[in-house]
């Protein structure tokens, strides 16, 4: 049986016929022009608008001008100078992406910048967040900035360099190129512990800990909507939990959120998720568990485990949520499979030990047999061992360099090694090398896989997660789908799967992700509010993007706004920087 909140009754009420005998009673119930406006640059005319908040949606149209929203009731005494009729579709908040990587896509040149995010923005994604995971560009010193190049090379587009700033410079920077969509940034742990202390493992000395403080104190001042720790990837897999609880402490200090990508979702998946309700209880954090999954077949049925422990810590008052990606592949940098001290010293380290045969060969002993083990920071520990969780088989070339091999891109390493005639490892090995380091992975078995996705679907029909892409296309090798289908995909799977009312689910992708933020404005169609808006077909939103045609935009999205701007029109991207550099606060 199809779920009655999401097609019996919103069906019924977008049926052509019913629609025009309701509509004018339906607009009459919601409100007239008010306010003596009697002009708008545009009204939707006639939609089903879901409004963002979670509430039951309701016939009506919407005016927009100057950039907002005028009326979300009965604009029909409005002169207009556009009128386009959107009867039979749902119109919505922008998605808010509360996860995304670009934050070196929003460094390249526009032409580059607007054609990597083009298939994002149309499948209606009008405000981003960067600076997840730990990874991003700021604040970082000058020797922070060179090795952090060689951390993120894997998502950084062809000609950008980002160079030292703080987060401030990076906002100001992103401020006066312009953006396509609007932006907000965390601050990522890697950038400050880097410039404090380098690439080295081991507990910070105070100073430098009180560095990190004032660091991201100065990027919370900046606008930065919180602090956000990626515990698989160097430098937070060194820090301990008494770290994490300090910066956590800043970021509650300006009641802003401490995001983290965990210790590890496979072995250590409970573990880390109890180590990020202990950060929330030492330090009184919002926190938010990014990308909850379980890596490896073997870890999906604890899942459910995860979601009981932050229930029960949501029951307990405090302040946890989380977000999903509704794929069963995950894009991240290949140097995540390697473990945690052949890391240190960052990229150019990692590559001298791969060209040393005896360490090469510990480094293999490692990745074969090594269990991780609590607490993963102590000197030798290792959080997450990729390889082991999922195997060479679940490990897929994602991208190389533009002189790398492409033709092995969306293959295993286990089918390339075979191909080869070599061991998995050596292969890898060897390409890291040839590529200085610079590859790209998809991680497979994530909460499920292909035609098994029933873990995967308890995450995202939970109520305290929010739809996230965590994916962004760089310009080179396969990009994750999720970068032009994620939003429009969890659109399609509550259709096909049931799993809650349309209006629970734009929930989820609009004033949720807004209010974990702090985003007074966005991700709700009200009055005053900035005109983010999207229009869709309830029947027909879907992706296109598979894994082997990962590019494909999606289909049903017949109109896009940002800032009041229509950016996108039955499924044609039309450019511009309309987008605004949001800052916290503010």
């Amino acid at each position: 049986m199809r779920n009655v909140g999401w097609l019996p009754w919103p069906t019924l009420l977008l049926r052509a016929s019913v629609l025009r005998a309701l509509l004018p009673a339906a607009m009459l119930l919601i409100g007239g022009c008010g306010d003596g406006e009697t002009t708008a640059d545009l009204v939707l005319r006639g939609g089903f608008v879901v409004d963002g908040s979670g509430a039951r949606g309701t016939l009506a149209d919407v005016a927009i001008k100057g950039g907002r929203v005028l009326i979300v009731g009965d604009a029909r005494e409005l002169d207009a100078e556009r009128v386009i009729d959107v009867r039979g579709l749902v119109v919505a908040p922008g998605f808010v992406d509360l996860h995304s990587h670009a934050d070196l896509v929003l460094l390249a040149d526009d032409a580059v910048r607007q054609q990597l995010l083009s298939a994002k923005i149309l499948q209606g994604v009008t405000t981003i967040v960067v600076g997840n995971c730990g990874l991003g560009v700021a604040p970082a010193s000058p020797d922070a900035a060179a090795t952090l190049a060689g951390v993120n090379g894997w998502m950084t587009p062809e000609a950008v360099a980002a160079g030292a700033m703080d987060i401030a410079e990076y906002l100001s920077r992103l401020e006066t190129a312009g953006v396509p969509l609007n932006v907000g940034t965390l601050v990522p742990h890697g950038p400050l512990r880097v410039s404090a202390m380098g690439l080295a493992p081991g507990e910070a000395e105070l100073s430098q800990l009180i560095a990190m403080e004032a660091a991201l104190e100065d990027g919370l001042r900046a606008g930065a909507f919180g602090v956000s720790v990626g515990l698989i990837y160097p430098p937070g897999m060194f820090s301990p939990t008494s770290e994490l609880a300090a910066l956590a402490s800043i970021a509650a200090k300006y009641d802003r959120l401490f995001t983290a990508h965990i210790r590890g979702s496979s072995r250590m998946l409970l573990r880390a998720t109890r180590e990020l309700i202990e950060v929330n209880r030492r330090s009184g954090a919002r926190t938010h568990h990014s990308h909850l999954e379980a890596v490896g077949e073997p870890y999906w049925g604890t899942i459910g485990d995860v979601l009981s422990l932050e229930d029960a810590a949501r029951e307990e008052g405090l302040a946890i949520s989380h977000d999903v990606f509704p794929y069963t592949r995950a894009a991240t940098m290949m140097s995540a499979i390697f473990p945690p001290w052949s890391l240190e010293g960052g990229m150019p380290a990692l590559l001298e030990r791969l060209a040393d045969p005896p360490t090469r060969e510990l480094i293999r002993i490692q990745i074969e047999e090594r269990e991780p083990e609590w607490p993963p920071w102590e000197p030798g520990g290792w959080p997450h061992n990729l390889a082991q969780a999922v195997g060479w088989d679940g490990i897929l070339l994602a991208s190389v360099g533009p002189d790398g091999p492409v033709e092995w891109v969306g293959k295993s390493l286990a089918r390339i090694a075979e191909e080869l005639g070599r061991e998995p490892f050596d292969v890898v090995a060897e390409l890291m090398i040839e590529e200085r380091g610079q590859v790209g992975q998809m991680v497979a078995e994530i909460s499920g896989r292909e035609g098994e996705i029933e873990p995967l679907l308890s995450i995202l029909a939970h109520p305290a997660g929010a739809v996230i892409s965590d994916a962004e296309d760089y310009g080179r090798g396969s990009p994750h789908p999720a970068h032009a289908g994620a939003f429009v995909r969890a659109l399609r799977w509550n259709r096909e799967h049931s799993l809650g009312t349309l209006e629970a689910m734009v929930r989820k992708m609009t004033s949720y992700p807004a209010d974990l933020l702090g985003l007074q404005d966005r991700g709700r169609l009200r009055p005053g509010a900035p005109a983010d808006v999207v229009v869709f077909d309830p029947e027909t939103v879907a992706d296109r993007a598979r894994w082997d045609r990962p590019r494909q935009a999606a289909v049903g999205v017949r109109l896009v706004m940002i800032n009041g701007r229509i950016v996108a029109e039955e499924g044609r991207y039309l450019g511009g920087l309309h987008g605004e550099v949001l800052r916290a606060g503010r």
